[in-house]
């Protein structure tokens, strides 16, 4: 089956790049780039148009005049690509309820869309359906069913992202989730040992009030939080920092030898943001007499740096209320290396957790944050989230699900 994918791939790097290359090596990579190994996706020839606009993750959404020029030059490669090879078959990403980036999609669309037989939106973001059924202006959804309505498939991340495939009238939607290879294969041999013994350092710590920091000095248990995402106030970053002052007052306050540092990791897209989370992280409130800053910023990681970090770590905080959020691989990542995990009750997240999850908390409450920590300090080790990422979010699932379904729309 020939297939063009038209998307781009990390840098800049994010959920919704990382998907794009692990699925374009799942079909065996683009099929003008010839090598001496072996590849996967034996039933696919696919062709890929790197698209990418934006120089970083501070550019990302922003128009830029540069951007046109980009954009009508991955359009004619696509169709010559289309005219060489005969795939007639387009895997896309649909955007986000943003207009620049919706009138990139009519443009594509103009362009591409007569080319091809089958269209398939693979949705990583989340919310075109809304402002179509809600805050768009008449002109703009008639003008946006016209160009991208009626795809023969779309691939949905949950039930709750269906409303974006039917605002476009899908001729056929399926739910995949989201999926990637384990960070943690030895998680049962090495990481678990780990994590219990720091659980139990930290019951003992928690266990009965400890003497004033200045009368000796008592060690404390640190339990190590993470924020790995976009480092913007959308994404929950400014909430995390509030609930880690709050729950280390308490701690203070309760004379527990406690105490939680926050580790922020990612890229910084508004400078405005950046500096006031740098100012912040000087306030009396984030250091700690005992144990120091609580709160540090690492920057951007990525591969070996990224796993060490959530192997580092013990519970992953991720307060989003981003009006865009799909499926964030953050996540999975965290039930990967079997991290608590706190969370919002925004838009599908909830979905994605097991039955009994008690990891949520509303957007935008920093006591919420804290009291689903404090509850975590002593916790041991939520294997449940490990078990449940095996069994519906590795890279295996996911991927062969979606070549099942590319293959239902052979000719």
């Amino acid at each position: 089956m020939k297939v063009l994918l038209f998307a781009h791939i990390p840098p800049p790097h994010h959920g919704q790049s990382y998907m794009v290359q692990q699925l374009l090596a799942e079909l065996g990579g683009d099929a003008r780039l010839k090598g001496p190994a072996p590849v996967k996706g034996g039933d696919f020839s696919c062709y890929h148009v790197n698209a990418r606009l934006s120089r970083d993750a501070a550019d990302i959404g922003r128009p830029r005049w540069g951007k046109l020029g980009r954009l009508l030059g991955y359009c004619a490669e696509a169709i010559r690509l289309h005219w060489r090879t005969g795939a007639s078959c387009l895997i896309y990403v649909p955007a986000p309820a943003k207009f620049s980036a919706i009138v990139r999609d009519w443009l594509v669309m103009i362009l591409c869309r007569p080319f091809f037989a089958h269209r398939i939106y693979w949705w990583q973001a989340a919310g075109l359906g809304e402002w179509l059924s809600g805050n768009a202006p008449r002109w703009q959804r008639w003008l946006t069913h016209q160009l991208l309505g009626e795809p023969a498939l779309s691939l949905v991340l949950s039930d709750w992202g269906r409303r974006d495939a039917e605002g476009l009238a899908s001729r056929r939607i399926v739910v995949i989730p989201n999926g990637i290879p384990d960070p943690c294969p030895d998680f049962t041999t090495s990481l678990l040992p780990l994590r219990r013994a720091r659980a139990i350092d930290r019951r003992a710590q928690g266990s009965a009030p400890s003497a004033p920091a200045l009368a000796g000095a008592p060690s404390v248990a640190v339990f190590e939080l993470l924020f790995l995402s976009l480092c913007t106030r959308e994404k929950g970053l400014f909430d995390a920092l509030e609930a880690v002052a709050i729950l280390n007052r308490q701690l203070v306050a309760d004379r527990l030898a406690l105490r939680v540092r926050l580790t922020i990791a990612g890229s910084f897209p508004n400078h405005a943001e950046q500096a006031e989370v740098m100012e912040r992280l000087k306030a009396p409130d984030l250091t700690d007499l005992m144990s120091g800053p609580m709160a540090r910023y690492v920057g951007f990681v990525e591969g070996d740096a990224k796993t060490a970090l959530l192997r580092a770590s013990d519970g992953l905080c991720f307060p989003t209320y981003y009006a865009a959020e799909g499926f964030p691989v953050v996540l999975l990542e965290a039930m990967a290396a079997g991290l608590h995990v706190v969370t919002t009750r925004w838009r599908t997240l909830p979905a994605f957790f097991p039955s009994g999850f008690d990891g949520l908390v509303p957007p935008k409450s920093p006591p919420a944050i804290a009291e689903v920590v404090r509850r975590q300090l002593t916790q041991n080790p939520p294997e449940t989230l490990r078990t449940h990422f095996l069994q519906n979010y590795t890279a295996e699932t996911c991927f062969s699900r979606i070549k099942q379904e590319l293959l239902l729309l052979k000719d």
